[in-house]
């Protein structure tokens, strides 16, 4: 699984090159516009500590924004399945907070707390949460009936039990929907970085983009996919493990 990924996103990146370095040649754009193979290769040498390790500062805030997001939007999934005054409330409420675009609270966020390290998190966390709360909502708020009727009628349904067999019963999409909240993730903590902050692969793509430097974009964005692949591919690994050992509980 985690292979497979990896492999995919190489065959995308190169095909993603070897699309560049077409039109490169067949429109004779200079090295200036499009990297050429060699330049790319010598960035990539140069750069690799450097963006090898901003690229891990990235990833580590893009996967507590993640598990951030994941936790809020379990407790909001959870209380707003039931058709309560209450439930309802929390569901509206977290409806009308997903109203506002980023881009109209990220200079808000950065002017109250700077442009380090909460910022980052606080983006990151707020990009992937909405997807991941409607499908939470989604999941929590159908009952399996024929596992839960047993329950009801013998007396013994609890809230907790009701969680527990929906999660359960569609842990595969609760699986996918978590790994592919993780590109969320990693994008808002991505435009953070490129918006306002100082650290990550998003601020090095921004000085490459200043600078005009399409090779460094590109390396980046290599360290970008790679990482991904690997965090991704590492969550359905997880996520088919826990489904096993659940399954023998």
């Amino acid at each position: 699984m985690l292979l497979r990924r990896i492999f995919q996103f190489f065959i995308i990146y190169i095909l993603g090159i070897s699309l560049l370095l077409g039109l490169k040649y067949v429109l004779n754009l200079s090295n200036y516009v499009i990297p050429a193979p060699i330049e790319l290769f010598t960035t990539a040498r140069d750069e690799f500590s450097r963006y090898f390790y901003e690229a891990l500062d990235t990833l580590s805030v893009a996967v507590i924004g993640q598990v951030i997001s994941v936790c809020l939007a379990l407790f909001v999934g959870i209380v707003g399945r039931q058709t309560t005054w209450f439930g309802s409330f929390v569901k509206v409420a977290a409806y009308n907070f997903q109203a506002y675009p980023i881009v109209a609270l990220a200079p808000i966020i950065f002017i109250l707390l700077g442009d380090g390290f909460i910022s980052r998190l606080l983006i990151a966390a707020m990009i992937c949460y909405f997807p991941l709360l409607l499908s939470i909502i989604g999941i929590m708020s159908e009952p399996i009936k024929d596992i839960e009727h047993f329950y009801q009628i013998t007396g013994r349904i609890r809230w907790q039990l009701e969680v527990k067999i929906r999660a359960f019963e569609n842990l595969s999409k609760l699986t996918t929907v978590i790994a592919g909240s993780a590109t969320l993730a990693m994008a808002g903590t991505i435009v953070a970085e490129f918006v306002a902050a100082n650290d990550g692969i998003g601020y090095s793509i921004r000085i490459a983009l200043y600078q005009s430097n399409l090779a460094k974009i590109l390396v980046a964005l290599f360290f970008i996919g790679i990482s991904l692949s690997l965090y991704q591919g590492l969550l359905e690994w997880l996520g088919a493990s826990i489904k096993k050992v659940w399954a023998t509980l």
